[in-house]
C-alpha cells in the first residue's frame, strides 16, 4: 500500500500459462481460506482470468491498523486503488481489472469506483452497501453493539477494534464522520459498468437498489447507461441464489446461476468477447408467487427499463379490531398498546434476517401485535418499495418501532417477508434527535422495505409491530440517553402506542400493480 504497509493475498491462475491475464479481485475482512471461497476462484481462474482474494487491512494476516472500512474509501489511505493498481502493473496481467464480492465485498467495490483508479474496467456486486450507518451499525437508527463487537474477531488486534468502536460511540448521528463513507454521496465519480444483485429477502437490498439507480442515474460517462440490476427470492449471501430458501421451495426457475454469468460479464468487458451480455435487461426481477400452489400467480421473471416499475401506491389501514384495510379508519381514540422492557425482550433468534421463515413464533409472544386483511378474494401484486406511517406515542422518552410485512397462506402459515427497525428519536432525520415528549401522540414515517410479490386468492396479508426483538435488533434502553456501548446498564420499562384513528390513521403504503 501506499503507506507502506503489506495486504495479505491469495492468487489463483489458470493451471497452463496463457501469457498475459486480466485480473479480478475481491477484498473482505472475512477469512479467505475457507473452501467453498477456495473453490468459487479456482473456478474464476479456469475462465482465464487471475483472481486476487485480499483480506482488509489490520484483518487476519494482513499488516495495519484495522478501521473497518475507512481505507478502502477515498481519505489519504486508499487500500482499494492500491490493490487494483498493484496488479495492473505486475507483468502477467493485461492491466484490465475487474472486482467481485458480496455485503462488506460489496462496500468495498462501491468505495473503490469512487476513488477512480484507472484500471478498474468493471465490477460485479452481490447485495451490497453504501453506507455502514444505514445498512450496518444503525439500521433505522437502531444501534447494534454487540453484533460489532462480536465482528472484532476478525482483527489482528483486538485493541484497534475496540478503539473503533469508541469512535463510533462518539458519532450516535448520521454526522460528517459517517457521511465521509458515504458512497452514496459520490455517484458521478462512479465510472465503470456494474452488474448488481440484490435479494428480496435482504433487508441490504435496498442498498443493492440504491446502488443500482445511483450509478445508472448520475454516474460518470461510462456509468450511465451500463448498469444492470437482478432482484430475485433469495437470502443475503454470495453463490446461494438458489430455489430453496429458508423454508420455502420456490420454482427452479428461481435459480440464478451467479458463477456462470460473473464469468460472461468479465469476460465480454475484460477479455472483449461478444456475448452479448451488455445488452441484457437494465432491470429483470423475479415476481413471488405462493409456494406449493401450482396454479398460483406470479414465480416468474419479469425485465423493465427502470426501477421501480409503474405501481399505485395504495394505503393498508390498522383498524382497531386487529384488522388491515384499505378504509381509514373512522373511530375516534383508537389505539393498541402493549409493554416494551429492554431487560425482557421479545426474541427474534440469529443476527440475520429470518426472511422466508413462519413468523408466527414471534407474532405469539406476549407484547407483540398484529393486523391481518381478510382473506382475499382476488390476487394483489405488490412491487416497488414498501413505506409506513406509524402514530405512536410512549411513556418513555426514546423507544423502538419494528414493523414485519408477512404473506400469511391458508394453513396458517405467516411467512416473513421483511422487517425494519425505527428508532423513535430519529423521527425527524438521522442527522438529529428529537426525543418523545412521554404520553404525546406523534408520527413516524419510514421505509420498511422493497419486494415484488403476489398475494394469491385464499391468503391474507399480515403487519405485525413489536418494540423489541432481541438478539437481531439490539433493545433500546429508552432512556433517551447516549448510544454507547455500556448504555444497557441503564434502563426504563415503557408502555407503548399505537394509534389507529380518524385523526391518527397508522398504515403502510404498498406499490399496488393491477386493480
Amino acid at each position: 500500500m501506499r503507506d507502506g504497509k503489506n495486504l495479505s493475498a491469495y492468487l489463483y491462475t489458470p493451471v497452463r500459462d496463457r501469457g498475459q491475464l486480466p485480473a479480478i479481485f475481491e477484498q473482505r475482512y472475512a477469512d479467505l481460506t475457507g473452501l467453498g471461497t477456495r473453490k468459487a476462484a479456482a473456478d474464476l481462474a479456469r475462465a482465464g482470468f487471475a483472481v486476487a482474494m485480499v483480506n482488509y487491512r489490520g484483518t487476519h494476516e494482513s499488516e495495519g491498523t484495522w478501521v473497518g472500512y475507512r481505507t478502502m474509501q477515498w481519505g489519504p489511505l486508499r487500500d482499494g486503488y492500491d490493490v487494483c493498481e498493484w496488479l495492473a502493473q505486475q507483468p502477467w496481467c493485461t492491466g484490465k481489472i475487474g472486482t467481485f464480492g458480496s455485503s462488506q465485498g460489496g462496500y468495498a467495490q462501491n468505495y473503490l469506483a469512487v476513488s477512480q483508479p484507472p484500471h478498474l474496467t468493471c465490477q460485479y456486486m452481490v447485495d451490497t452497501g453504501l453506507s455502514l450507518f444505514h445498512e450496518g451499525y444503525r439500521i433505522g437508527g437502531a444501534t447494534r453493539p454487540e453484533r460489532y463487537v462480536a465482528m472484532g474477531k476478525v482483527a489482528r488486534n483486538y485493541a484497534d477494534h475496540d478503539a473503533l468502536l469508541a469512535e463510533w460511540d462518539l458519532h450516535p448521528n448520521y454526522d460528517t464522520y459517517w457521511q465521509a463513507e458515504d458512497a452514496s454521496r459520490h455517484f458521478p465519480r462512479m465510472n465503470v459498468p456494474c452488474f448488481t444483485i440484490g435479494s428480496w429477502y435482504d433487508f441490504m437490498n435496498q442498498g443493492s437498489i440504491a446502488s443500482y439507480i445511483g450509478r445508472q442515474k448520475q454516474g460518470g460517462p461510462a456509468s450511465r447507461g451500463a448498469q444492470q440490476l437482478l432482484l430475485g427470492p433469495w437470502l443475503h449471501g454470495r453463490l446461494n441464489k438458489g430455489s430453496k430458501v429458508a423454508e420455502m421451495t420456490y420454482p427452479e426457475n428461481a435459480t440464478f446461476p451467479e458463477l456462470a454469468h460473473m464469468i460472461r460479464w468479465f469476460a465480454h468487458y475484460l477479455k472483449g468477447e461478444d456475448n452479448a451480455v451488455e445488452k441484457e435487461p437494465a432491470v429483470r426481477y423475479y415476481v413471488m408467487g405462493a409456494t406449493g400452489e401450482p396454479s398460483a400467480p406470479g414465480n416468474e421473471w419479469r425485465s423493465t427499463v427502470d426501477w421501480p416499475p409503474k405501481s399505485t401506491p395504495t394505503a393498508y389501514f390498522l383498524q382497531s379490531d386487529g384488522q388491515l384495510a384499505t378504509s381509514a379508519p373512522a373511530a375516534s381514540g383508537s389505539s393498541t398498546s402493549y409493554a416494551s422492557d429492554p431487560r425482557q425482550p421479545m426474541n427474534i433468534p440469529g443476527t440475520s434476517f429470518p426472511g422466508a421463515r413462519d413468523s408466527r413464533p414471534f407474532e405469539a409472544q406476549s407484547e407483540v401485535r398484529t393486523w391481518t386483511t381478510e382473506v382475499l378474494t382476488a390476487p394483489v401484486e405488490w412491487t416497488g418499495e414498501i413505506q409506513a406511517e406509524l402514530h405512536i406515542s410512549s411513556t418513555a422518552r426514546d423507544t423502538d418501532f419494528i414493523i414485519r410485512l408477512s404473506d400469511v397462506y391458508p394453513d396458517g402459515r405467516s411467512m416473513l417477508l421483511m422487517d425494519y427497525p425505527m428508532r423513535a428519536r430519529y423521527r425527524e432525520g438521522y442527522d438529529k434527535q428529537k426525543l418523545l415528549t412521554p404520553g404525546e401522540p406523534t408520527r413516524l414515517s419510514f421505509h420498511v422495505g422493497h419486494t415484488s410479490i403476489i398475494f394469491n386468492k385464499g391468503h391474507r396479508i399480515r403487519v405485525t409491530i413489536a418494540s423489541t426483538g432481541a438478539p437481531l435488533y439490539e433493545p433500546n434502553n429508552q432512556t433517551g440517553g447516549p448510544q454507547t456501548r455500556d448504555w444497557m446498564k441503564n434502563s426504563v420499562k415503557a408502555i407503548n402506542t399505537i394509534w389507529h384513528d380518524s385523526t391518527r390513521p397508522s398504515k403502510i403504503i404498498a406499490p399496488q400493480v393491477g386493480s
